[in-house]
């Protein structure tokens, strides 16, 4: 258990790269058709909300992933995966495993963790802000 006490830096920053790659790749494929392309029909420029939901997951991953601003991206991530769970999924089937929303839950939650937590000390923002790195040295 000491190693991953150790290592619990390490393992959050891991955790939200993943989180963020995965999220704003998803972004990128519907926006740009890329990686495989949209899932389902690609939304027209300005279109609501699939395009506006593509931006933020395109933006608002790249910046959990490096961790600039990552506590505001994460709630907002968090919440239009929660809006899509709830108006796209849910209304087919109450579980998720019925209704095609696994990815909507597991990105909610995995962005409501970061938002807690915090993006850690390996965080851009930690990085480039000296006061912030002291602050998580004092963790």
């Amino acid at each position: 258990m000491d190693i991953l006490t150790k290592n619990r830096d390490l393992f959050l920053a891991l955790y939200r790269f993943v989180i963020g790659l995965l999220f704003a790749c998803h972004g990128a494929a519907t926006l740009f058709n890329v990686l495989g392309g949209p899932q389902g029909q690609a939304p027209s420029f300005g279109q609501w909300p699939g395009w506006w939901a593509a931006v933020i997951e395109l933006i608002g991953g790249v910046l959990v992933l490096l961790g600039l601003g990552a506590r505001a991206a994460a709630v907002i991530c968090s919440g239009t995966m929660a809006y899509a769970y709830f108006i796209v999924h849910q209304p087919q089937a109450l579980f998720p495993i019925e209704n095609g929303g696994e990815k909507a839950a597991l990105f909610c939650w995995g962005f409501l963790l970061i938002a807690v937590l915090g993006p850690g000390r390996w965080a851009l923002s930690t990085l480039l802000t000296p006061s912030r790195a002291l602050a998580e040295d004092r963790k």
